[in-house]
């Protein structure tokens, strides 16, 4: 999924060098290790009041590097990290090619609400600001996002990696993908198409002032199957937890829950967990316990299409 808008030549050849930003030193290395390329080591120190302070330990003049840096929580320092790791290395004369995993404000792409800031139309303003040359994520919440760069700008997608996993390590029984809602219908399609297997979508509703969140009952019967609830982010887990209830008195027997981004905030898992939920898997664009799925093949894969 891409906005390739005609805002940079990027030549026919890339010599990849990767810098991690703090928050990402480990999915960086697997991406460099994806790609052959070499690491460019910065040095970081956390100040007692929370500043950042990031210095760059080699010389990147005209060097095509990828900074990786996921922006999970505490998502404004991580954000602010990948903003002035970007503006430094673009001063120094490199070519930026911003990796950020997971995209916080993602959900704040368009107003809902009178008066709303579409937070995510700045972000993308300030990453061109700082040099960024191309931006890339991983399941970003909706594709339409991406039009709020002017930046040629990429979403990757987990899903393969999300399904070969649940097929490799899990002997499920007449399995059965759910999205939570009807706007992960295409994720779950997806997702559903990999393994051969039925799907459905459940209705919910979201309040837009106070953020409650309903799930209406199935209008199928699941008795005995394995259900996987498939979405792209499990932040406070209302949303799985209350699919889960409705699956699980329509009849199903094992519930999974597989997502992108595992940001499990607060007792998030507990929650999930006391709703029925079996086990829950995600990716390591946020490091979690339950970050079994790797995502550098699928960031490496689409470098390799630019080189």
């Amino acid at each position: 999924m891409a906005n390739d808008s005609p805002n940079g030549d990027f030549g026919t050849t890339k010599d990849w060098c990767i810098v991690p930003g703090p928050a990402s030193r480990d999915l960086a290395v697997k991406i460099s290790e994806h790609l052959d390329a070499d690491l460019i080591d910065i040095g970081f120190k956390l100040f007692p009041d929370g500043e950042s302070k990031i210095t760059l330990l080699n010389k990147v003049r005209n060097r095509p590097i990828i900074l990786v840096q996921s922006a999970y929580p505490p998502v404004d320092r991580h954000l602010f990290q990948a903003l002035i790791l970007s503006h430094k290395l673009s001063e120094e004369g490199a070519e930026v090619y911003g990796v950020i995993p997971y995209l916080p404000y993602a959900r704040q792409d368009r107003e809902f609400l009178k008066g709303e800031i579409v937070s995510m139309r700045v972000i993308a303003r300030l990453f061109r600001s700082v040099g960024m040359r191309r931006f890339t994520t991983v399941d970003i919440h909706s594709v339409e996002g991406l039009s709020n760069f002017s930046i040629p700008s990429y979403s990757a997608s987990a899903v393969p990696l999300l399904a070969k996993y649940l097929q490799n390590n899990f002997k499920l029984v007449n399995p059965i993908a759910a999205s939570p809602d009807f706007g992960g219908s295409a994720r779950v399609e997806a997702f559903s198409k990999i393994l051969g297997i039925d799907h459905l979508s459940l209705e919910k509703t979201r309040d837009k002032a106070t953020g409650e969140v309903q799930v209406k009952p199935l209008g199928s019967d699941v008795s005995g199957r394995d259900a996987i609830i498939v979405d792209d982010i499990i932040s406070t887990g209302r949303s799985i937890q209350k699919a889960c209830i409705q699956l699980k008195k329509s009849g199903a027997n094992r519930v999974i829950a597989a997502c992108t981004h595992p940001v499990l905030v607060g007792n998030a898992l507990e929650k999930m967990h006391n709703a029925g939920v079996d086990e829950v898997i995600g990716t390591n664009t946020i490091p979690q316990s339950v970050s079994k799925v790797d995502v550098s093949s699928a960031i490496a894969e689409h470098f390799k299409t630019l080189g």
